[in-house]
């Protein structure tokens, strides 16, 4: 009966030592492996969202440099609608248009900026040194498309802008789904896949003015 009792207490002080090392190894390994991700884990994954979130390559950049001329073309054509357009479809559509691509010229010069790029200072069609074939940019205006344009008015103006914008909002779309396809930036390529749905839609809308449905 001795022995008997002997024998479980010894059974019980056995597991009971097991039990304990049990748990002085749990602690060890939480203590190693908490003090492991606070001196690496979390700033690593911390620094590897940052670093996506802000990644960008020289597809990223080239679609800024060559969107903002582009957009700054746009709308000085869209400017001379208010006083030398004759329809009411083109003075609006024309204003859509300003109100659109004018806050998107200030967010990619931000990118870029930001990005330490240099930010397109000349507007091609101001000083008229826009030519598709010079820039790299379809459906850029070169001088001759821009005087004719600003020379016209009522009906003929409507007419020109009409032709030249579809032109114009063509090669955007082009631009842009180059972006989506080789674009890094997150911010790039969802203002490429904006551009793209929004310039088709008014692409659409000018052919329907112009009588090409």
């Amino acid at each position: 009966m001795t022995q008997t009792r002997s024998l479980v207490r010894r059974a019980a002080l056995a597991a009971t030592a097991v039990s304990a090392a049990f748990v002085l190894a749990a602690c060890g390994s939480d203590d190693g492996s908490d003090s492991g991700a606070g001196s690496g884990a979390q700033p690593s994954a911390s620094a590897s969202a940052e670093g996506t979130a802000g990644a960008h390559n020289d597809q990223d950049v080239s679609f800024a440099q060559g969107m903002i001329p582009h957009h700054q073309q746009a709308i000085e054509m869209a400017g001379m609608a208010a006083d030398q357009a004759s329809s009411a479809e083109v003075k609006d559509l024309a204003s859509r248009i300003e109100k659109a691509q004018d806050p998107e010229i200030k967010t990619m010069t931000g990118w870029l900026e930001s990005w330490g790029e240099d930010v397109p200072s000349a507007m091609p069609g101001m000083d008229h040194s826009g030519h598709s074939s010079d820039s790299g940019m379809p459906g850029m205006m070169d001088k001759e498309d821009m005087d004719e344009l600003m020379k016209a008015s009522g009906k003929d103006f409507d007419r020109k802008f009409l032709t030249l914008m579809v032109e114009h909002h063509e090669g955007a779309v082009e631009m842009a789904t180059t972006e989506k396809e080789k674009g890094q930036y997150g911010p790039a390529t969802k203002m490429a896949d904006d551009i793209i749905t929004a310039q088709n839609a008014e692409i659409e809308e000018m052919n329907k003015i112009l009588g090409k449905d």
